[in-house]
């Protein structure tokens, strides 16, 4: 108890500038008589705001705090205390909280004139940060690496290869960064039919490219966004359509060492039925599984780690997606409060629970201690 109340005190000591910064979201904050059973993150906008939640092993949700700015991703920190919820564009406000004591500490901005994607990751044991930035007039983008301890300081930035970059995770070898290039459904995308997507490899401590996958011919309208990876290896990134053509363009590819992107299999009417959007991928805890959601087909599907596609089940507004501890077990959440466990096998796929009545989920669920 002694060592963690001293590691406390020093990160707090170097946050202290920053504490008093956000005050429309500290003052939501508040100490619970109680420890929060956190078995997954996610975040959710709430009444008057957004806040991290909280899920335990019975589903039950509580949120942390409140804020203006929409939070999109949550990465819990190795300590097995704190994590950090990311907004993202055109969020400009990252938040470090207690996630067993349901507390906000602080939160940390990105570089001038730039603005968060949605997603970091905890490196080196927690005691470093990776940041995703989006130069605001330029689209470029730019990976921060930044130092917990000292108030997430700014130690290093590397381009990130790419415009629009969106998510971002140690694997390979690397660090592996999915340059979304034109974001679909927004303003800038009307109109246009070339993502200008990749998926690049940089060196974790020079920052230099290592390799740059993109895809091509019919598939460049695809916009390369979400990431997620197996314990052995296995690298995944979904994919989002700038056109509605009702061409069934494939939305979920491996990630080999060298860049190459991989198309998994799926019947053309399953892509089409994803309505050109998947919001979150992930990979169960055995690596033997690959779960998509989308928000907009208002399904989540699953393939085998090799591509081969096994079905999926309902999920209206159902976004939020993350392994359990069990092998073959996915949760996923949605924004109208469901949660869900999902159950896989190689014959097929169906909801085993249900939970519903939560907060209006976003995008992303994490598992703690995954």
């Amino acid at each position: 108890m002694g060592a963690l109340s001293a590691t406390r005190r020093n990160l707090l000591a170097g946050l202290g500038g920053l504490m008093a910064m956000p005050r429309a979201l500290l003052g939501a904050a508040h100490a619970r008589d109680h420890l929060l059973d956190a078995e997954w993150l996610a975040t959710a906008g709430v009444e008057g705001g957004f806040a991290p939640v909280v899920l335990s092993a019975d589903f039950g949700a509580t949120t942390v705090g409140r804020g203006a700015q929409r939070l999109h991703w949550v990465e819990p920190s190795p300590d097995g205390r704190t994590a950090v919820a990311v907004a993202r564009r055109p969020g400009t406000t990252a938040v470090l909280f207690d996630r067993r004591e349901g507390r906000v500490l602080a939160s940390f901005e990105p570089g001038e004139g730039r603005v968060f994607s949605g997603h970091g990751r905890f490196v080196e044991g927690g005691r470093r940060f990776y940041a995703v930035e989006i130069e605001r007039e330029s689209g470029q983008g730019v990976v921060s690496l930044r130092e917990v301890a000292d108030g997430f300081s700014v130690v290093a930035e590397w381009a990130s290869s790419g415009i629009g970059p969106h998510d971002m995770l140690p694997a390979l070898g690397g660090l592996v960064v999915a340059n979304g290039g034109i974001e679909p459904h927004t303003p800038e995308a009307l109109g246009a039919e070339v993502a200008d997507a990749s998926v690049a490899i940089l060196d974790p401590a020079s920052g230099q490219i290592r390799a740059v996958g993109a895809l091509d011919g019919d598939l460049l309208s695809l916009s390369l966004r979400h990431l997620a990876r197996s314990d052995d290896g296995l690298v995944v990134v979904a994919a989002q359509d700038l056109l509605n053509d009702s061409i069934a363009r494939p939305l979920v590819y491996a990630v080999e060492a060298d860049g190459r992107l991989r198309a998994f299999d799926a019947p053309d009417e399953a892509w089409r039925g994803f309505r050109t959007y998947i919001g979150s991928v992930a990979v169960d805890r055995s690596g033997r599984y690959v779960a998509a959601a989308s928000p907009r087909g208002n399904r989540v599907a699953v393939w085998t780690r090799e591509g081969r596609f096994l079905g999926g089940v309902p999920l209206v507004d159902g976004c939020g997606l993350a392994p359990t501890q069990e092998g073959g077990r996915f949760l996923a959440t949605s924004g109208l409060g469901d949660v869900v466990l999902i159950g896989v096998d190689d014959e097929g796929v169906g909801v085993i629970a249900r939970r519903s009545g939560g907060p209006r989920f976003d995008n992303h669920a994490v598992l703690v201690g995954a």
